[in-house]
């Protein structure tokens, strides 16, 4: 059993940062890979970056060259920077996670790719 907690979310101006972490529990996290996900109000919860056990990246295209996705296994936590926010990048975001040996695993981008999901921290972008 993985549990994963988000923090780092809040309110910024458009063109601004923010740092995303995603700290999880458990003693085989360099094995899982981990997801970001976002979801806006009225909206399906869509991919935005996942990195693999062996860190390997993938982005949305709609976040590309503007947030990066990176591990510190040491400290069991992802994290996601987020650079040039814009309005649109407001939403809830989820981090999620899945082992190597998951029937989905090769779903890196797709929800159901993961077995393991957070709470959710909320992310305001302001024109």
């Amino acid at each position: 059993q993985v549990q994963l907690v988000e923090s780092g979310g809040g309110l910024a101006q458009a063109g601004g940062s923010l740092r995303l972490s995603c700290a999880a529990s458990g003693r085989t996290f360099s094995s899982y890979a981990i997801g970001w996900f976002r979801q806006a109000p009225g909206k399906e919860r869509d991919f935005v970056a996942a990195i693999t056990s062996s860190g390997g990246t993938y982005y949305a295209d709609a976040v590309k060259g503007r947030f990066t996705i990176s591990r510190d296994n040491a400290k069991n936590t992802v994290y996601l920077q987020m650079n040039s926010l814009k309005p649109e990048d407001t939403a809830i975001y989820y981090c999620a996670a899945r082992s190597n040996s998951y029937i989905y695993a090769a779903f890196v981008t797709q929800r159901k790719g993961y077995n393991y999901w957070g709470q959710g921290t909320q992310v305001t972008v302001s024109s």
